[in-house]
């Protein structure tokens, strides 16, 4: 943790949309005893009821959705350089069910703070669940949106940021 300090996340001054469209997001949940991860690129960062708030998006069938299902904190690393490539061109196709990505990426964890995240991180946000909610094909106005699913709807996780860390 030392390689790390703490600020408020209002103080990040990258913008939200192209830390997660652009630089990708890798989305941890689990303990000591387990944990998954995943590259993430679909998801909102912001407020909601007077509290900051992240909202990845995960599919039922990911390794990682059952880690944040049976935790109450996930993280969320963002890397950059070619750190960044390597964990997501292995997290963002191989299985934690197959592959142990901690080992395949060289990450190396942290326990912390509820959950888990990785020393080569540039920004880590601490967050906890408050609010879940998957999307329903009803719910779509521009239903042409809903031809890119084929009946396969993520769950959105919002999670209030409770730490963020930045590398020093």
């Amino acid at each position: 943790m030392s390689n790390f300090k703490e600020v408020n996340i209002r103080d990040v001054h990258e913008n939200g949309v192209s830390l997660i469209a652009d630089r990708y997001m890798l989305i941890t949940a689990g303990d000591e005893k387990g944990y998954n991860m995943m590259t993430g690129s679909w998801g909102f960062i912001g407020e909601m009821w007077h509290k900051d708030v992240i909202i990845p998006v995960v599919r039922p069938q990911r390794h990682t959705f059952k880690f944040l299902e049976e935790q109450d904190c996930f993280s969320i690393c963002f890397f950059s350089g070619e750190t960044s490539k390597n964990v997501h061109k292995i997290c963002g196709s191989k299985s934690g069910r197959d592959i142990n990505k901690t080992e395949a990426t060289g990450l190396i964890p942290v326990f912390d703070k509820g959950t888990v995240y990785f020393e080569q991180a540039d920004i880590v946000l601490i967050c906890k669940k408050i609010y879940v909610s998957d999307i329903n094909a009803d719910n779509f106005i521009d239903k042409s949106l809903d031809s890119n699913y084929n009946n396969d709807y993520h769950r959105c996780y919002m999670g209030e940021i409770l730490h963020t860390f930045v590398k020093e």
